[in-house]
């Protein structure tokens, strides 16, 4: 049976189902995907697909990366037909995951990003070893199609009918950007299909490194490897290049990391240095910055309206509980909903890096930060004066600490590593 048959299958659409609300990150997601099974709205554009009828152009849009003036391009199906893709790429992920080697984490069952920072922890002699870490310039939307179709074709030979609906997909050059234009856009980052497309079109280069025992992960165009000497390093970093470049792709020389065993590596949001795990600075950087710029709009929007500072000290601590901890928002004020942007669905902090970590030098600079920003709010200054806000005034608005939120989850998880 082709998995575009499938689709069509309440019984397969109920057990999506049981997967997506079983992730900590289900959120609003849940009730929208729920009524869209009742309803059967999949069929008439499963009918479709299966008749060969045309396929909606994807929309582009340029969004903003998070914290960072950087722009990436995203393509957008309407949500019914992204949604029947999302059942497809899931079908997908699981029917060929054999396919890939155990150097790959990204978007497959049982694994995670968390897993590959676990595995590389435990590799006898992690710390004597060089890294070389690699980011793919614009790895999605610049993965050449010709180059592609053949290695998807291989892959679904067992399914020529599903092979013929996706390369149509691919190779559509027409897209909706306020008009339809015509332009080259890869396995195009943000459809669902992506991720499948993403571990595919690496997986002999997973292989390769698998197979001559190097120490090695991959997390879509994330990539770093190790060995034991600098110059071996300098050797599989070259390979690993040359490799990119004959495949149509180009590194970003900005996040091209070699390093020593002194200086430990980072991936992934992780930093590794003599066995310690922490949050990688540029994480910490993150989300101070995020920090910075909502204290800031919270002051203009108490001044503006001449608000009590504790409402938006209050409104700072209720956005940040959600981020970093999962801690649910109380009251429903407008202020409150027009003020905290943060979708309910975003995996917290808490989730991500607590089971990993086994330091909390970096939470206990974020803690810091964080009530410096609820000082700011409340005493309207950032000067000395801000140290007659005592934390337990901030405690009484709410205020969580990274440390001890952290702590009590490790006396509660002997996983921990």
């Amino acid at each position: 049976m082709s998995l575009l048959d499938q689709l069509s299958l309440p019984e397969v659409w109920e057990r999506f189902y049981e997967y997506k609300t079983s992730l900590v990150s289900a959120g609003n997601a849940e009730t929208r995907l729920r009524r869209f099974i009742d309803d059967a709205r999949y069929l008439p554009f499963c009918r479709k697909i299966r008749e060969g009828a045309p396929f909606p152009l994807p929309k582009k849009a340029v969004i903003s990366k998070l914290s960072s003036s950087k722009k990436r391009t995203v393509y957008i199906y309407p949500e019914p037909e992204n949604t029947v893709l999302k059942l497809l790429t899931w079908l997908l992920l699981r029917r060929y995951d054999s396919l890939f080697s155990d150097g790959l984490y990204s978007f497959r069952p049982g694994r995670s990003a968390k897993d590959a920072i676990r595995h590389l922890r435990s590799v006898s002699g992690i710390r004597e070893m060089y890294s070389y870490k690699a980011d793919i310039s614009n790895y999605f939307n610049s993965i050449p199609i010709p180059r592609f179709l053949p290695v998807l074709k291989e892959t679904l030979s067992d399914d020529p009918e599903l092979y013929l609906f996706l390369s149509s997909l691919l190779e559509e050059t027409r897209v909706i950007d306020f008009e339809i234009v015509t332009e080259e856009k890869g396995i195009m980052a943000g459809t669902p299909l992506s991720a499948f497309y993403a571990n595919l079109y690496l997986k002999d280069l997973d292989r390769r490194f698998e197979e001559a025992g190097v120490t090695y992960a991959r997390y879509s165009d994330d990539i770093i490897l190790f060995d034991r000497s600098e110059e071996e390093t300098q050797k599989n970093a070259l390979l690993l290049k040359t490799y990119l470049m004959e495949q149509g792709l180009k590194m970003n020389p900005d996040k091209e990391e070699f390093r020593s065993p002194s200086e430990g590596w980072t991936f992934l949001g992780f930093s590794y240095q003599d066995g310690r795990i922490d949050i990688a600075p540029a994480s910490v950087k993150k989300i101070k910055g995020k920090m910075r710029r909502k204290s800031k709009a919270l002051k203009r929007w108490a001044d503006r309206n001449g608000q009590d500072p504790k409402r938006a000290a209050a409104a700072f601590i209720r956005v940040f509980n959600r981020k970093l901890l999962g801690t649910k928002k109380s009251g429903s004020s407008q202020e409150t909903e027009s003020m905290e942007e943060l979708p309910e669905n975003d995996l917290t902090w808490k989730h991500w890096y607590f089971s990993v970590i086994n330091t909390d030098k970096s939470l206990r600079e974020i803690d810091h930060y964080a009530a410096e920003c609820v000082r700011y709010l409340l005493s309207g200054t950032r000067t000395k004066a801000r140290f007659n806000v005592r934390y337990e005034d901030l405690k009484k608005l709410g205020y969580q600490s990274l440390v001890h939120a952290y702590h009590d989850h490790t006396r509660g998880h002997s996983g921990t590593i």
